[in-house]
């Protein structure tokens, strides 16, 4: 049975993208069938994992709208080692056209269902609104990852996205849950970094991972050739340091219920 997380932050910039694609390539890495899940209509964790999404026969769109399965749209992005079920600009349509549907919040989830025996993972990377593409994400998981910058505003937006998870969670989707929190473009030289991740540490105790993910520029030229982190300079301290939470990851899903 496949593990279903949703990478989400309601703050734009936090690193969903990055933290999804190269969870994925960690986690392939160490053996594990993955899919990537595009839900964002910028396409870039399509383009991350070496997909081009303006060659996108079929993506999440035909998914949504039911006219295909993700056995059909899915693509193996080859270099990074897992399947991507990609994005492009045709998915902001999806949001429209969705409003007037039945089970709009849960295409996704039946899709998913369909192929559950196919992966041990799913990584849904989200838009950072909490949008009908979102909700379809949120429905259809069994937690969140909340990868977060250790800065005083990002408190603040994590205390929304808390909120926002015990909503439907009450109503939408009993299973959710927050799987954990990932610290991500960490500098210990700054100390208000420091503080904030021991106010995290204080405040939400276990749901934070030991993993930390440093600021690290070959994390940040990876996109730029088609590659998560992990595949691009696997020696890099960033790439290290996704293999590290990787298997914290499969570590921690082992405990879970």
């Amino acid at each position: 049975m496949a593990k279903i997380f949703c990478i989400a932050n309601q703050k734009g910039g936090v690193g969903k993208t990055t933290t999804t694609v190269n969870l994925a390539a960690g986690l392939a890495l160490i053996g594990q069938r993955v899919l990537v899940v595009d839900l964002d209509p910028q396409g870039n964790a399509t383009m991350g994992s070496g997909v081009d999404k303006r060659k996108l026969e079929l993506s999440v769109y035909d998914v949504l709208l039911e006219s295909a399965s993700i056995a059909e749209a899915k693509v193996h992005a080859e270099k990074a080692g897992y399947d991507v079920l990609g994005a492009n600009r045709e998915l902001a349509g999806a949001e429209v056209e969705l409003v007037e549907l039945e089970r709009r919040e849960a295409r996704l989830k039946a899709a998913l269902n369909a192929a559950d025996a196919d992966y041990d993972f799913v990584l849904i990377d989200c838009p950072p609104s909490l949008s009908m593409l979102t909700l379809n994400g949120l429905c259809s998981a069994h937690g969140v990852v909340v990868p977060m910058q250790c800065e005083y505003f990002a408190l603040e937006g994590l205390t929304d996205l808390v909120n926002t998870i015990k909503q439907i969670h009450a109503n939408l989707n009993n299973d959710l849950q927050i799987i954990g929190l990932l610290r991500v473009m960490f500098d210990p030289r700054i100390t208000l970094q420091q503080q904030v991740s021991e106010q995290l540490k204080a405040h939400f105790g276990d749901k934070v991972f030991n993993s930390v993910i440093p600021r690290n520029v070959r994390l940040a030229e990876a996109p730029s050739y088609g590659l998560p982190g992990v595949v691009f300079d696997p020696s890099s301290r960033g790439a290290q340091a996704f293999i590290e939470f990787a298997k914290e990851m499969v570590a921690r899903i082992g405990t879970m219920k």
